[in-house]
């Protein structure tokens, strides 16, 4: 599909459009586990097209935010369990001759083939636009040399830091062609640990890769859209300078901050809590938040109203049918 052209609709249609970051009620919807699904990418796809059936109320819908596959298949171990998303455990490198001598793995390597498999499926079997998922390239880093390794190294040691960036930036760019092949209209790029960064160091470490990436694959049939969780909005303008088609914000962000800088031809999706709200919140909170934050981003027809973040396990069902119908009454009241 042209999805230059659906952005546009998007932009120019007279309702309020949503599209959560949701995957793992589609899990349960199967009666699997979470271990099914980041491990088999049949199950994987039946989750996406599950949840789509309970839920078709939104625009498109998205794969697993699962930020350890392509740490894993550089070598990282992973603590999995049957009911959690997985985590990286322990340090994979810890000095410039080791990232020096890291290769670049292959699109064989650990879970990717599943998760091109989901997205595969997905983009033939669901009859609406399907967003794979990603990290991203700093991110990616920070979890092959830990967190606040990555972050002392920008200032102490920038060539491992850069060298090490350049080579996960390579992988990543070769598994979003990859993704792109699958067929399905693009990619969420997660780079939250980019929003522990200034704007400054933002751009020169994030979104510079970012960048690079964006510019091999994304075209009329495929956008990417950034996702940074971290930013409170003081890396916004870092964010602009990758050129995605599309901005994902966080729960911690202002949404009306973050629109009036976003460019009005892109979209620019958030921010709803994805714990507090999505998963604790009792129905009737989830109904007066959704509207609130519609009412305050109405002047903004390229916003769409999502999760701040994936929204975890369990999820309670009814608060996503108090999600979307709240939309859907927000809509009415508006004569949309």
């Amino acid at each position: 599909m042209n999805i230059s052209k659906w952005i546009e609709d998007i932009i120019t249609s007279d309702k309020s459009l949503s599209m959560p970051i949701m995957t793992h009620p589609g899990i349960e919807l199967l009666g699997k586990k979470v271990l099914d699904a980041v491990t088999d990418g049949e199950v994987h796809f039946q989750a996406i097209h599950a949840l789509n059936e309970r839920f078709p109320q939104a625009m498109a819908c998205t794969a697993i935010m699962d930020l350890t596959v392509e740490a894993e298949a550089f070598g990282s171990q992973l603590c999995m369990s049957e009911h959690e998303v997985p985590t990286v455990t322990g340090r994979l490198l810890t000095s410039f001759e080791e990232v020096n001598a890291l290769q670049i793995p292959s699109l064989d390597s650990a879970r990717v083939p599943q998760y091109l498999k989901a997205n595969a499926m997905a983009a033939a079997g669901i009859n609406k636009p399907v967003f794979a998922g990603c990290i991203g390239p700093y991110s990616l880093a920070g979890r092959l040399f830990d967190m606040t390794e990555i972050m002392m190294a920008i200032y102490t040691e920038p060539q491992t830091a850069t060298l090490l960036l350049e080579k996960c930036t390579e992988f990543l760019l070769s598994y979003c062609q990859a993704i792109k092949a699958t067929g399905v209209a693009g990619v969420v790029m997660a780079e939250p640990a980019a929003g522990l960064l200034s704007d400054e160091d933002c751009f020169q470490y994030s979104s510079l890769y970012v960048k690079q990436i964006i510019e091999a694959v994304q075209d009329d049939s495929f956008a990417v859209i950034l996702h940074n969780c971290g930013n409170t909005g003081h890396c916004t303008p870092a964010m602009l300078k990758t050129g995605a088609k599309g901005y994902h914000f966080g729960n911690k962000a202002d949404m009306v901050e973050a629109l009036k800088v976003c460019p009005a031809d892109v979209l620019v999706m958030g921010n709803l809590d994805p714990v507090g709200i999505f998963k604790m919140a009792l129905p009737e909170v989830v109904v007066r938040q959704t509207e609130e934050l519609l009412n305050r981003t109405s002047s903004y027809p390229n916003f769409v109203i999502s999760s701040g973040c994936d929204t975890p396990p369990e999820v309670p069902f009814a608060n996503i049918e108090a999600f979307y119908q709240a939309v859907e009454t927000y809509n009415n009241k508006c004569g949309r």
